[in-house]
């Protein structure tokens, strides 16, 4: 009989067990934390006309460091209220984003679980078959779609509901925005969704029903709280992005559209002010990872 010091030896992770854990360490310390440094330090810093276009704070001494360092970006963007809209504006949108890809792609991933099992490994590849695509050209495709000579406009003439000489003025406002969107989120709803769904057991519903609960409560008592999990990972992946979404708004939004990608993108790119965007970035990365920390606090809990 093993002894429990032979036990613990042999429950003891191995160096190929920590080289596993250590890997995704630190694929996070290269692509995220190392760029969040940099951008926290050119945000820290002052505008300069030089290339690169601003004075960097960490050279020197470290007394040096410390008598140059300010928070005069951060203060900046509380001060003016076009970022301060920005932020609200891009919460806004992703918010109703996300609610109508809940709306859509709950139905859908219902669909699909409930299924045939010979037919849902073919409706999840349907799913999945725009990502062939280019994102690029499927947004440049909803110009096409959604401008006033578009074929919206030529498919609501054709078939009576508009007149010769009107058109469907939905191209640059917020509601081409949020079409693109939703179709190029979509997935990223539905599949979390589906996989939540799959893994319920029917027998649950069947006895609701024997016990005469009625399908729409069944739904409500049993469905929906065994799909929550499903739910909030599939509204994180689309919230959190579509927050800091630049292609979609720049392509189909007007010039009322305003979201913190396309504020970004003008301060690094047009203004060239390095330090504030930077400030922007790190401001709209504290903002996102709240959510997160929030649903795994609550992820604790139940477990």
């Amino acid at each position: 009989m093993a002894s429990v010091s032979e036990t613990h030896a042999a429950n003891k992770p191995g160096p190929a067990r920590w080289l596993v854990v250590l890997v995704p360490y630190f694929w996070l310390l290269l692509f995220f934390a190392g760029p969040f440094l940099i951008i926290l330090k050119i945000s820290l810093s002052d505008t300069a006309i030089a290339m690169p276009p601003y004075v960097p704070v960490f050279q020197g001494a470290i007394g040096d460091f410390i008598s140059r360092l300010d928070f005069e970006n951060y203060l900046f963007l509380t001060e003016d209220p076009l970022y301060i809209r920005s932020y609200l504006s891009s919460l806004r949108i992703a918010l109703i984003s996300t609610l109508l890809l809940l709306l859509i792609g709950y139905p859908m991933a219902l669909a699909m679980a409930r299924a045939p099992s010979s037919l849902r490994p073919t409706l999840v590849m349907l799913v999945i078959l725009p990502f062939w695509t280019s994102f690029l050209i499927r947004v440049y495709a909803w110009i096409g779609i959604l401008k006033p000579d578009g074929l919206l406009t030529l498919l609501f003439q054709t078939i009576g509901l508009m007149g010769p000489n009107e058109q469907v003025q939905i191209f640059r406002t917020d509601i081409a925005v949020f079409i693109g969107i939703v179709y190029s989120y979509l997935p990223f709803m539905v599949l979390p969704l589906y996989s939540a769904l799959e893994k319920m057991d029917n027998t649950l519903l069947e006895a609701a029903s024997d016990l005469g609960c009625p399908p729409l409560k069944a739904f409500w008592k049993i469905t929906f709280p065994l799909s929550l999990p499903g739910v909030v990972a599939g509204s994180l992946i689309c919230f959190i992005p579509i927050t800091g979404e630049f292609v979609i708004p720049d392509l189909l939004g007007g010039a009322d559209t305003l979201m913190i990608g396309k504020t970004l993108w003008t301060e690094f790119f047009g203004n060239r002010d390095w330090p504030l965007a930077s400030a922007v970035a790190v401001i709209l990365l504290i903002l996102l990872v709240v959510p997160i920390a929030i649903f795994q606090n609550q992820q604790k809990k139940v477990a």
